[in-house]
């Protein structure tokens, strides 16, 4: 049951959400949304981290070049196969994990299905399109350097997570995306695009039995063994502060601090500060210390990165060069004070009912529903459940807020500027 003072916020949200399992391992969540367009693709554990000193870029490098042939499909077939019913088809890569999915009207879910099973059990990697892809992915890797409040985000995680598989950009390095082949990306793929590595999601109003049988029918004969390299925790590396003059005319700031990761049961206290601290309420504590009464930056705000087994708080505002320190030193008095004190029970309630809200806005979007049904699957093995997650928010303290707050005071905390 949710709280009362959840109830003061939100209506109890009755989605039907059912997870069950095919007989190779292959688990399934299934969400119903009515509605004439559902979504449906594969949470894959595999991303960045994953790769091989040497071969940095190749989880990114599989999503872009899964699309281009199959056994049974040249590349144009690929993309055009949901284009042709008004669908989309699209992947993305973390860290940890690779979303391949799809969108597309309801009434084509088998075509949607055979699709996905047919990239992830039969993709080939043509020789030639993978001297065009690497151009490809090099760009993209180049598009993100020339925006500095993309890119200082990514050195600041290699910084912080320096020594460790999770220290290196997910878009690779020049010499290494050169150096992938065909092999590279087949035993990739085949490693690591596993049944028990896969979670298949799906949002919309095609029935639970339909969408097992669809995927039985398609992914039940897919039998693949994980082999992975450990994941070994990164180190807790020294805290940092560098800049890097890049002639920019503004400043580009990275403040944060290392976090425990997503089992850890602080994250329901970490996630709460960090809707406190900057999320996208233009009242969070930053925003209005730095930018409505100060007037240090243009923007300003913070986001929590959660991993399988550690985790970074980010704060990052873009302002005048000549603000950064003055906005640094707001930032350490607002963390100290947060880590000093407890908030008073009146504001606490305030900052729960307006996360819970959030939450709530940011879980009637089918595209939050699916990947957050997928994530959910893959790393902690239990369907999403939101009012599980407003009870936890609702039931966090003073004291561990202000314990929370204590682990991303200035003396945690590393800062990376570009300017």
């Amino acid at each position: 049951m949710m709280t009362q003072e959840a109830r003061n916020v939100t209506r109890e949200v009755k989605r039907e959400i059912q997870a069950y399992e095919l007989s190779n391992g292959l688990r399934i969540v299934h969400v119903n949304r009515p509605s004439a367009v559902s979504w449906c693709g594969l949470a894959v554990g595999a991303g960045s981290r994953d790769e091989a000193q040497g071969q940095y870029g190749l989880a990114h490098f599989v999503e872009h070049t899964i699309f281009k042939g199959t056994t049974h499909r040249r590349s144009w077939h690929i993309l055009n196969r949901m284009e042709r019913v008004g669908g989309e088809l699209n992947a993305y890569t973390t860290k940890e994990e690779t979303m391949l999915y799809t969108i597309f009207p309801s009434q084509h879910l088998e075509r949607a299905v055979e699709l996905i099973a047919d990239l992830v059990q039969n993709s080939i990697f043509p020789i030639d399109e993978l001297t065009r892809e690497q151009d490809v992915v090099l760009e993209e890797a180049a598009s993100y350097r020339d925006t500095p409040a993309e890119a200082v985000y990514d050195d600041f995680e290699d910084l912080v997570l320096a020594g460790s598989q999770l220290g290196h950009n997910v878009l690779g390095v020049e010499n290494d995306l050169r150096g992938l082949t065909q092999n590279h990306c087949m035993d990739y793929l085949h490693h690591l695009y596993t049944p028990k590595n896969m979670v298949l999601f799906y949002v919309g109003d095609t029935s639970p039995k339909r969408v097992a049988r669809l995927a039985e029918k398609h992914l039940g004969t897919l039998h693949r063994d994980l082999q992975r390299m450990p994941r070994v925790t990164p180190p807790l590396n020294n805290p940092l502060q560098r800049v890097v003059d890049i002639g920019c005319h503004q400043a580009h700031t990275v403040v944060g601090a290392r976090l425990p990761g997503i089992h850890d049961p602080r994250r329901y206290a970490i996630t709460l500060l960090n809707n406190i601290l900057g999320g996208p309420g233009m009242n969070s504590l930053l925003n209005v210390q730095l930018r409505e009464r100060r007037g240090y930056v243009y923007t300003v705000e913070s986001s929590v990165a959660q991993f399988s087994d550690c985790g970074l708080l980010e704060i990052y505002l873009g302002c005048d060069v000549s603000d950064v320190k003055s906005s640094l030193r707001v930032i350490d008095h607002i963390t100290h004070d947060l880590a000093s004190h407890h908030i008073p029970e009146h504001r606490l309630q305030s900052y729960k009912q307006q996360y819970c809200g959030q939450l709530l806005v940011a879980a009637d979007s089918a595209e939050f529903m699916a990947f957050n049904a997928g994530k959910n699957m893959l790393y902690l093995g239990t369907p999403p459940d939101l009012n599980k997650t407003i009870d936890r928010v609702m039931a966090v303290t003073a004291e561990q807020i202000r314990a929370a707050a204590e682990l991303i005071t200035s003396n945690n905390c590393s800062i990376l500027t570009y300017r």
